[in-house]
């Protein structure tokens, strides 16, 4: 039993799906190769310490839409230190800007960058890292003496003089011997009220005696 295509190739949808395939099988090629098997690396400086860079395909200068599986690797200018290897992250809000997470110290560094997926590329660039001074702290402000505090006496300035009109202290015999007649002009008088007291109770006992 013969079995009949299901486009024949003499009919016009025949002849339409043999183009389509043709097309697509050599467009598909001519796309792959547009982008090129290498990809652009430049290293456009650092941010705060992050080493920051633009990655692209090298043909066209497209933004790679892929991951992209890169390490970064610095050493200082004679050798003695060295950074990484650091992976690279795609910056936020950007399609061709990539950075690395982690912060370089202060100081000149020799940055290399060597991209392995979804091509190789490779970048080298000297970046030098500024040392961030922290921010000064306000200076507190030294107190000023109010303008209208009187200002302290020498030490050597004499007291006042004591008003002309007051009396000079008694010297301390004679002051003894004052309070030692009032004690005694005191107690006087009260005796002789008592006595005088005592007489006139006595009289008018007498008095009333006689009347009766």
């Amino acid at each position: 039993m013969r079995t009949r295509p299901a486009f024949p190739v003499r009919s016009g949808l025949g002849f339409l799906f043999l183009f389509l395939a043709q097309a697509l099988a050599v467009a598909l090629p001519i796309e792959a190769q547009a982008h090129g098997d290498t990809v652009k690396v430049v290293i456009s400086g650092q941010r705060e310490g992050h080493v920051t860079t633009e990655i692209t395909w090298e043909n066209d200068g497209d933004a790679i839409d892929e991951a992209v599986a890169a390490t970064v690797n610095s050493v200082s200018p004679d050798g003695s230190r060295t950074m990484g290897p650091w992976r690279l992250v795609r910056d936020p809000g950007s399609r061709t800007g990539w950075s690395t997470a982690e912060v370089l110290p202060p100081g000149t560094w020799k940055v290399s960058v060597d991209v392995g997926f979804p091509s190789l590329g490779h970048g080298e660039k000297e970046i030098a890292v500024p040392v961030v001074d922290p921010a000064p702290s306000a200076a507190t402000p030294s107190a000023a003496a109010p303008s209208g505090s009187a200002s302290p006496a020498p030490s050597g300035a004499s007291a006042p003089p004591a008003p002309s009109g007051s009396a000079a202290p008694a010297p301390a015999g004679e002051s003894d011997e004052g309070t030692d007649r009032t004690v005694w002009w005191t107690t006087a008088g009260v005796a002789v009220i008592a006595l005088a007291g005592a007489a006139g109770g006595v009289l008018l006992r007498r008095a009333r005696a006689r009347r009766r």
